[in-house]
């Protein structure tokens, strides 16, 4: 596609990151694998529940499972099959009960939607179609099909809404429904609480990543002044202390609209938990559980993240630090696209992809460490940042508004990295999530930093 040239990433004669190949072939294979991962998912987070789990409401919060699937093939249809292979519309008549701006969540039960089987016909019946256009496709001439953006972009909205329903499994009652193995135990971490990140200008975004959304877009400097960042993220230990310190229960700790919240709302812990025995236990997936002290803390919202920062004498990165933190290579000044370097993300480097239905503990995926050594930057939980919802330097529209301009302003705030429920291809060190302040049935988490002149 045709983007602004990368800015200079620091160093005198330093290239950028490298971007995933632009060979027709390689990107056609790319594609492909991705549009069939994220449906292999769909089909398992559709199928381990019967029909009357699928069309009922788990949670006001969310919509019902049948709604998702029905939209993910209505997206597909609209984009792949109208837009890029100029096919005429299946069902046109659907694409109101599926638009996600024209009903909010909460009336979408009761809405004339698709039944499961004839929703899993549908998204079935668009995805062979789909893969004929795929086939078929020259990878240029617009921008929606240079480098397969298109199909690439079907593929992270499908593993978003993904994402959305394994949300919805959490909050579902009644037994489990999915399983996965935990990951690897590691012993305590005993490396460094904190690491320096050192001052001065760095590459900010992408004008490369060919299948970036419009908000990670364009590549900018930003100027960063000295910071320290947790080497890990906060865990569920650490914050154990705030809530047995009354952390609930003090207003310095927390914003004027968190404290409103927390009080109206009778919110004493993360959600989830609750004490029992002189113990915490958490629900995860339908099971009651210990609250395990050695993983990062999880399903907290900014206001919670926001007051175990100042109750610990620290505060949220912003969203310019948590990325240089991630990004920028000290030894060569340049940006990486994740932590560990330009290739894409492995097992070795990060929890993603519903391998595990948890974070894994702390000090884990040392492979996956910065190259100023700061871990779990990528996967295990969304970390809140103290940065509002905004548009770069020389933000573009693409290919819809609805997908970021609208959501632009203070009323959002950003979430970095990912969590074990994030598909790599959604998944980068530009990618950029956001979501209103109390939301915390996302799998998010935090960790903090500090100015390295409180030092």
């Amino acid at each position: 596609m045709t983007e602004p040239t990368e800015p200079n990433t620091g160093a005198p004669g330093t290239p950028g990151p490298a971007a995933p190949s632009t060979d027709p072939e390689a990107l056609r294979e790319r594609a492909l694998a991705a549009l069939l991962t994220a449906r292999d998912r769909t089909a398992l987070l559709t199928g381990c529940v019967d029909g009357p789990e699928l069309t009922a409401q788990h949670s006001p919060l969310m919509s019902p499972l049948v709604w998702d699937l029905a939209h993910i093939g209505n997206q597909e249809e609209q984009w792949l099959l109208r837009t890029v292979g100029g096919h005429e519309a299946m069902r046109p008549e659907i694409d109101g009960l599926y638009d996600a701006f024209e009903h909010p969540r909460s009336e979408r039960p009761r809405l004339p939607l698709l039944p499961p089987e004839e929703a899993r016909r549908y998204a079935a019946e668009v995805r062979g179609r789909a893969l004929d256009v795929l086939a078929g496709s020259v990878f240029g001439g617009t921008r929606l099909t240079e480098a397969g953006f298109a199909f690439g972009m079907i593929a992270q909205h499908e593993q978003q809404h993904d994402e959305t329903m394994l949300v919805t499994h959490q909050l579902r009652s009644g037994p489990p429904a999915l399983s996965a193995p935990d990951p690897e135990p590691v012993g305590p971490f005993t490396g460094p609480a904190e690491v320096l990140v050192p001052g001065g200008p760095f590459t900010m975004g992408t004008s490369t990543e060919p299948w970036a959304l419009d908000n990670e877009r364009p590549a900018h400097r930003r100027e960063v002044a000295p910071f320290l960042i947790d080497t890990v993220p906060v865990t569920n230990a650490r914050y154990t202390a705030f809530v047995e310190d009354n952390g609930y229960g003090d207003p310095r700790w927390w914003a004027p609209e968190g404290w409103e919240h927390v009080r109206r709302h009778g919110i004493t812990a993360p959600l989830f938990w609750r004490r029992e025995g002189g113990q915490w236990l958490r629900r995860r997936f339908g099971v009651t559980e210990p609250v395990p002290p050695d993983e990062p803390v999880v399903h907290v919202s900014w206001y919670e993240a926001d007051a175990w920062a100042r109750w610990a004498g620290r505060r949220l990165p912003t969203e310019a630090e948590w990325e240089k933190a991630a990004r920028h290579d000290p030894a060569t000044g340049r940006s990486r696209r994740h932590p560990w370097g330009d290739a894409d993300p492995g097992p070795r480097h990060a929890n993603l992809g519903q391998r595990h239905l948890r974070p894994a503990p702390a000090g884990s995926y040392p492979a996956g460490a910065s190259p100023l050594g700061v871990r779990q930057l990528i996967g295990d939980v969304w970390e809140w940042t103290s940065s509002d919802f905004a548009p770069y330097p020389g933000f573009r529209v693409f290919p819809y508004r609805e997908y970021s301009q609208v959501f632009f302003g203070p009323e959002y705030k950003v979430l970095r990295g990912g969590s074990f429920a994030v598909d790599p291809v959604a998944c980068r060190g530009t990618f950029r999530n956001w979501d209103y302040p109390v939301r915390r049935q996302i799998f998010s988490g935090f960790r903090t930093a500090r100015s390295a002149e409180d030092v």
